[in-house]
This record gives structure tokens, sequence and C-alpha cells, in this order.
């Protein structure tokens, strides 16, 4: 079988998903909505090969770990038995951005592997099925296949709970500054984090306010009312914040709770909301994680840039700048007959 190559982005959740219904389905226990960063790309070429004893994988041209391997050979498996083959794959993927950037690249590698690895073995998915296919490697890689700004559909079963373009990243000239402080591991584990969730109090009263959080962001999207979106984005993420400070983690009885904030996050909140103040419009948003998340419309973002670099040197802060993005895509188009996403924005 041929070699596929296919790229995707990483995307930043402008309501998130805190909570699983199943672990090992990925489902989550509420809806989401996304937006892909077109500042960082996963770039994934697949083979398989009938020579191959068993599967080799390579990330940024290295031998990937064994649990790295373990992922991605179980990600294969699920597309051997939807193209009814046994044959083992090369992959070999690649970032061009750090691991310590602040965005999720498992989002962007599943996403990337699901697309190269079914074309290359034969299958055609449609928007739909691949990103249920996506979501069973990294649950956050569905929002990396369809186009632009993003919903997951949260669903309670396996084929309910897909991804949706809700409008496409040409739609609104968005940009996305990550910034993040250091190169440091978090304690605790996202995972972790969607598991001791149902502990904190406040988990019911903060999914009780996620369909009226999801109907304004979508509402805020449509009209491209930046200060609807830019508020309701912060606010959100600050409540899942709130889960996670008041969870109780079973094996960690030490801790209160999750604490994902560094000392140099709390500084740049509080920066941004003086800039606001003093009327730049900036807003940020949060993942489960110390980095920061700027947004902005394009006319402010020299402005936004000027402000920025003095107020992150003293915190060792580094930033990627993005844009809305495309969708997962065939990075050599000639291979197939289509390709799953939006071409017009190509980055």
């Amino acid at each position: 079988m041929r070699a596929i190559t296919a790229a995707a982005h990483p995307n930043l959740a402008l309501v998130k998903y805190w909570g699983q219904r199943d672990a090992t389905l990925n489902l989550p226990v509420n809806p989401s909505i996304s937006v892909n960063l077109s500042g960082g790309t996963t770039t994934t070429t697949v083979t398989f090969d009938a020579t191959l004893k068993s599967d080799r994988v390579a990330l940024n041209g290295a031998p990937a770990d064994t649990r790295a391997c373990a992922r991605v050979t179980a990600h294969l498996d699920r597309v051997r038995a939807l193209a009814g083959i046994a044959t083992r794959a090369d992959v070999r993927s690649r970032n061009d951005f750090p691991a310590s950037a602040g965005v999720a690249s498992s989002a962007s590698a599943f996403a990337a592997l699901s697309l190269a690895a079914t074309r290359a073995a034969g299958l055609d998915l449609d928007m739909r099925a691949l990103s249920i296919l996506a979501r069973k490697g990294s649950g956050s890689a569905c929002r990396s296949i369809p186009d632009g700004f993003v919903e997951w559909i949260a669903g309670d079963n396996d084929a309910g709970s897909y991804a949706r373009s809700l409008v496409p990243c040409g739609y609104w000239d968005l940009r996305i500054i990550s910034v993040t402080f250091g190169d440091h591991a978090k304690e605790v584990s996202s995972l972790e984090g969607h598991h001791a969730a149902p502990s904190s109090p406040f988990y019911a009263a903060r999914l009780a306010q996620t369909n009226e959080t999801l109907d304004t962001v979508r509402r805020a999207l449509l009209a491209r009312d930046f200060p609807l979106l830019g508020m309701t984005a912060e606010r959100e993420a600050l409540s899942l914040h709130a889960i996670a400070m008041t969870s109780r983690v079973q094996d960690r009885p030490w801790l209160s709770g999750i604490y994902y904030w560094k000392s140099e996050t709390l500084r740049l909140i509080h920066t941004i909301q003086t800039w606001r103040q003093e009327g730049l419009a900036v807003y940020f948003t949060l993942d489960a994680g110390p980095s920061v998340h700027l947004i902005c419309e394009a006319k402010d973002q020299a402005d936004l840039e000027s402000a920025l670099a003095p107020a992150i040197a003293p915190l060792n802060g580094s930033a990627i700048i993005s844009e809305p993005g495309r969708g997962a895509w065939i990075v050599d188009k000639r291979a197939c007959a289509s390709t799953p996403a939006d071409t017009s924005c190509i980055r």
C-alpha cells in the first residue's frame, strides 16, 4: 500500500469539556467548541508495509517511547479493523511547534494520524466518521478534523459523539497568541483531572450552565460579536479551573485540589484585564495547564504584540501566534480524490 501524508492543527477550546462519560471511548460529559490554531502543525506519514513484523513509530525524527508506540498501535488497530487488514505500518510524525508551546499536541497528532492511516489503508471516511475515529485516539483530536471553529457533539454513545464545523476558518479574522512559561510537566494530568472532576461540589452547577454557554458562543461567532465571545470564553475557562481547584484526586490525598496555574499565569491574567480597562480589546482562555491564550481581532494584533513582549519577558514567557486554521488535510492532494476539510485557509 502507498504512503500517505496528512497534517492537522492543534485546537483551543473556547467552551471546554471537563469530565468523561466513558473513558474508554473518550465520550465527554458535555459538548465543547474550539478553534483550530494555524500556528502549529503536526505532519504524519503512514505506510502500511507487509514486511514489518510490528508497527514502527518515529516522532520528530527519533523512535517513539513505549507509551507513545502503544497509543499509536492501538489507534492503527482501529484503522486495521475498519479496513479489514492486518498489515503493520511505518509511522513518521513531526510537530513544527515545541511540546512546551501550551497547545495540545495530541489533538493534532491523532487527527493527522487518523487521516493518513485511513487513506493509506484504502479507506475514505467522511468528516463525521473520521472525527469519531480521531476521538478514540485522543478526545480533543476529533475537533482538529473539521475546519475553523468546531463543535464537538457530546453524544451518549460512540456513533453520536463527533465534531462538526460551525463556521470556516476564514469567517472571522481573529488572532490567538499562546503564551507558555518554561517547560515543566504538570503534576496532575488532564486525564486525572477529568476523573476527579465529579468530586467538586460545583461540578453539577457548571454542567447546568453549559448549554447556555454553548448557545452564547455560537451566537457570538455567527454575529462576530467579539466582546461577547471573549468574555464568555474567559469566564468559561475560569469555571473549569474552579472545578479543578475543588476536586479531589483519589491517589493524592495531600492535595486540596488541582492547581494548574503558575504565579506567572495569574500575573498575566491581571495584566490582560488592566489592558482591557485601558481600552485594548483582548481576552484570554486557559486549558488544563499554566499557559495563557490571548484572543484579539486582527486589527488589534500589533498593539497587543507591542504590549505583550515586555510583559512576558520577565516571566520567561514565549508566544506562538495563530489564526483560525483549517481542518485536517492530505498534504499531497494528488494522492486521493478529496480532502476532508475546506482548503481555503492553507497555513
